[in-house]
């Protein structure tokens, strides 16, 4: 009982450190673009983290992604030392992420973390001719660290052309104020979509302990209690900010205007919302640097950056590979002092 109530905490403090350190993403844009202060500009997107819960719960009626997350990997290889060094391994790894600036995601380092510490506990990737972790799960996640950015990158690059086409003999001073006016919804989408994407894989991990436990056969089964505190942390976490990250995001891969946020804000919702339907955890992280790289793309090449976007592309390959690594051997010195 110890060791699950010990998770508990662990999974909420890591939904409250994936808020802070994705605050960046939801807000980077539209505080680069002086829509918003960054007090405003965290708090709108802590309310609608928040608000995500409800649509999840009353409108679509289940938590696709939480289910995927549950069922990463074979219940026969689920311990509550498996799921306790995974948690680890991601805080760790979050934390040493945000101190530097990176923009990683918690949604991968998360599924790693989970990985690496159920192969430590099985041995191997294939016992008694059951596979440890499901690839029906394995297989859509790791498409989409290609894919969730490069469909943010394309949808944002094709939204801002329609705009700036639509738009050319607009007023500029009238059309920027109904841009900053708009991107007040897109910031309020993209933090819906990163609330329901990100809280859901908590809830997830949780959900994986209480069955580890036998206190719970089916995520959709998980006390509506539990699922508020996973929405409430993160939004807690997005209240908290993650400066460091907002500079990297918001100015250095490309400078944004109002209309740029807008594209990109919609560009990476429209993302979260198709991945949600089909219940495949992708980066909300990687998702945004993917649009907003789109929308400076529509300028001109080099108005990206390039050399950090490079940087943050090899950050996000070593995610998983360091997450695994570091919980097989957190799993290892537990599995020691136990």
């Amino acid at each position: 009982m110890t060791y699950l109530i010990i998770i508990i905490i662990l999974a909420l403090f890591f939904d409250y450190i994936n808020g802070f350190h994705d605050a960046a993403i939801s807000t980077a844009t539209i505080v680069s673009t002086k829509v918003l202060t960054p007090f405003q500009a965290v708090l709108w997107a802590a309310i609608f983290n928040f608000s995500a819960f409800f649509i999840f719960k009353y409108f679509i009626g289940e938590f696709r992604i939480g289910n995927t997350i549950a069922n990463f990997v074979n219940r026969d290889f689920i311990t509550l030392p498996v799921i306790l060094s995974g948690l680890i391994a991601a805080i760790s790894w979050n934390l040493l992420t945000w101190w530097f600036g990176i923009p990683s995601s918690s949604s991968h380092t998360l599924l790693g973390g989970f990985a690496g510490a159920a192969l430590a506990h099985a041995g191997g990737w294939v016992i008694h001719g059951k596979e440890v972790i499901n690839y029906s799960s394995l297989i859509p996640t790791f498409l989409f660290i290609v894919l969730a950015p490069l469909i943010g990158m394309i949808v944002a690059f094709l939204i801002t052309i329609l705009i700036v086409n639509l738009f050319q003999r607009s007023n500029p001073y009238r059309a920027e104020n109904w841009f900053r006016r708009l991107q007040l919804i897109s910031s309020a989408l993209l933090s819906l979509g990163h609330g329901g994407n990100d809280a859901q894989k908590v809830l997830g991990i949780i959900a994986a302990a209480l069955v580890a436990h036998g206190d719970l056969d089916n995520i959709q089964h998980i006390p509506n209690w539990m699922a508020v505190a996973c929405f409430t942390a993160i939004a807690l976490g997005t209240m908290s900010g993650g400066w460091r990250i907002v500079k990297t995001v918001g100015t250095r891969i490309t400078k944004v205007t109002p209309l740029e946020g807008v594209c990109a804000e919609t560009a990476g919702a429209i993302t979260l919302f198709f991945t949600q339907t089909f219940g495949i955890p992708a980066s909300t992280t990687h998702t945004i640097t993917g649009a907003i790289i789109g929308v400076g793309a529509t300028k001109r090449l080099s108005a990206v950056r390039w050399g950090v976007t490079i940087n943050l592309i090899w950050a996000w390959i070593l995610t998983i590979p360091v997450s695994a690594l570091f919980a097989a051997l957190v799993y290892w010195v537990l599995q020691y002092f136990k």
